[in-house]
């Protein structure tokens, strides 16, 4: 089983993938609720969608993230060892390229607040969070964005957040079908 999670219900539904889970919104709430459906679900990979922002790429484009960076440690500089970086399943990810052949290969930053990813093209809130925890698990795991506006742009009307959504929902479905040929 292919477990699809998102930040919203919304972003789930548009996918109509059998096997989801709804993750909540922000890194903390992500990552202590992947941990928790890892562990009593046991999937043999997750596929991590939902909406992103970026800097210079359109609306609507499709991001497959090459590495998830944590944002928010607030001293970059301490000497105290800590993780800033998960990584995608090396097979999941070339699944998704096939799949998603159009769709550019990109770190994506996790950050808490929109524009806390200044230093990347892409950032959403929970991809780090998500692969973390499946990385500790053994479970293999991916992250695949649709840009829904720029993190720059503080008129949140002109998101394009529906449109974003209904993205995943053409998206998701060949792409779980690639996945699962990786998985079985």
């Amino acid at each position: 089983m292919i477990l699809v999670v998102a930040a919203t219900e919304v972003e789930l539904e548009a996918t109509r993938a059998e096997h989801v889970l709804c993750c909540g919104i922000g890194p903390a709430e992500a990552g202590i609720r992947t941990a928790t459906a890892l562990a009593e679900r046991r999937p043999e990979a997750m596929l991590h969608v939902g909406i992103a922002g970026a800097r210079a790429l359109d609306p609507l484009s499709v991001v497959i993230g090459s590495e998830a960076f944590y944002c928010d440690i607030g001293d970059p500089s301490s000497i105290v060892p800590r993780v800033e970086v998960a990584f995608p399943d090396t097979a999941l990810l070339e699944a998704a390229q096939r799949a998603l052949p159009d769709a550019k290969v990109l770190p994506i930053a996790t950050c808490s607040r929109v524009g806390g990813g200044q230093d990347f093209e892409v950032e959403a809130m929970e991809g780090f969070s998500v692969l973390r925890a499946c990385e500790l698990a053994g479970v293999p795991a991916v992250e695949v964005r649709v840009i829904s506006n720029s993190p720059a742009e503080v008129d949140r009307s002109r998101w394009r957040l529906q449109e974003a959504v209904g993205r995943l929902g053409e998206i998701v479905p060949p792409l779980l079908e690639e996945l699962e040929l990786c998985v079985r």
